[in-house]
């Protein structure tokens, strides 16, 4: 399996939902570095379970524990090693489906691959993985910090409801004072209504998050297989229920001439700059300065208290209801792991970017 992401900032993962524990281990991180470890953990309570009516009711405290890599808080150059307790796991809940396959789930998938899964919440294929990926993203951010390199994302969409307007980059803190993260107030109202309607309904929604990367100078990216927007799109399609990912005016584009689409360069204050940014911050798939923007879509939640037909691993068919707790819309606590994933492609093409030029050897 491909437990391993990034090529010299790299982050492995292990474990599974219901198992005693997961965990990872970060190598390439530079040394030296003063670790905040209550902005990691700030950012795992960002994604964590049952923080509020709108998410999963199960409780995790996701509290973080470090083994190795760190030294009077400092990184000291060597792997860093991770571990959080599973503590609310309900295995019973899923002795039901042992034997069923969930539609659009990976029960029938991981089956067909390994002649055997771990039906107990997903196993391996749980979005519960993803706490791994934001410890790591949380320290990626820390580095990028030291360049003056910042990440922030929110809620675009939410099922039909959609926030058409952009947002700033520092306004999008302003998510964090909605239940479904998003920045503007009356339409993170109608969001939160929305997924009120699918729980009322015993059904899920999908929705959409967008993102934005500054500070970046330009160069970042190696072509011609590693372009910057190419180990986005990889990192970001790796994110548990995403089926879509677009970066600056995405599929959009589609539909321009190039006399509209062409991001005319200008200089300001001595910097090449572009007067609109329709290329998302990424040229040649090397970046070109300007802010990168994204967008990445997710699907609804698979897991619905709706009967479904599906059928049996003896091919059998079977009427199903879920039951447990799950999120109607993993939405809002996306974000973070967004935010996670695009720290670890950045950090890494940081890294990689030392070795393009004799004078930054």
């Amino acid at each position: 399996m491909s437990n391993t992401f990034g090529k010299i900032f790299r982050l492995t993962s292990f474990g599974e939902s219901h198992g005693k524990a997961i965990g990872g281990i970060i190598d390439g991180c530079p040394a030296g570095l003063e670790l905040d470890m209550v902005q990691i953990q700030k950012e795992l309570d960002r994604r964590k379970p049952g923080q509020s009516r709108l998410t999963t009711p199960r409780k995790e405290e996701d509290q973080v524990a470090f083994y190795s890599g760190v030294f009077e808080g400092k990184t000291t150059g060597t792997p860093i090693g991770f571990v959080i307790q599973n503590k609310d796991q309900r295995s019973k809940d899923y002795s039901e489906i042992k034997n069923v396959y969930r539609p659009s789930h990976a029960d029938y998938t991981y089956d067909a691959k390994y002649g055997l899964r771990d039906y107990r919440g997903g196993g391996r294929s749980s979005a519960r993985e993803t706490a791994i990926r934001v410890v790591g993203g949380a320290i990626a951010r820390q580095v990028l910090a030291v360049k003056g390199i910042s990440i922030g994302a929110y809620v675009q969409r939410i099922g039909p409801v959609a926030l058409e307007q952009d947002i700033a980059f520092e306004d999008i803190a302003l998510s964090e004072n909605s239940l479904v993260r998003c920045p503007v107030s009356n339409i993170s109202e109608k969001m939160e209504a929305a997924v009120q309607t699918a729980i009322a309904e015993k059904d899920s929604l999908g929705g959409v998050v967008a993102a934005k990367i500054i500070g970046l100078p330009a160069g970042l990216g190696e072509p011609v297989f590693d372009k910057f927007h190419a180990a986005l799109g990889h990192a970001m399609l790796g994110i548990n229920a995403v089926k879509g990912f677009e970066i600056g005016s995405g599929f959009a584009a589609a539909e321009m001439n190039g006399s509209v689409h062409n991001d005319a360069f200008e200089v300001q204050d001595e910097q090449v700059r572009t007067k609109t940014n329709h290329s998302g911050g990424v040229q040649g798939g090397l970046t070109n300065g300007e802010e990168v923007l994204f967008r990445v879509a997710f699907k609804p939640v698979a897991t619905i208290g709706q009967v479904q037909q599906t059928v049996s691993n003896e091919k059998d068919p079977v009427e199903m209801a879920a039951k447990g707790r799950h999120d109607p819309c993993v939405v809002p606590r996306a974000v973070p792991i967004v935010e996670a994933m695009a720290a670890l492609v950045t950090v890494d093409m940081l890294l990689r970017n030392q070795t393009s030029r004799i004078d930054q050897l």
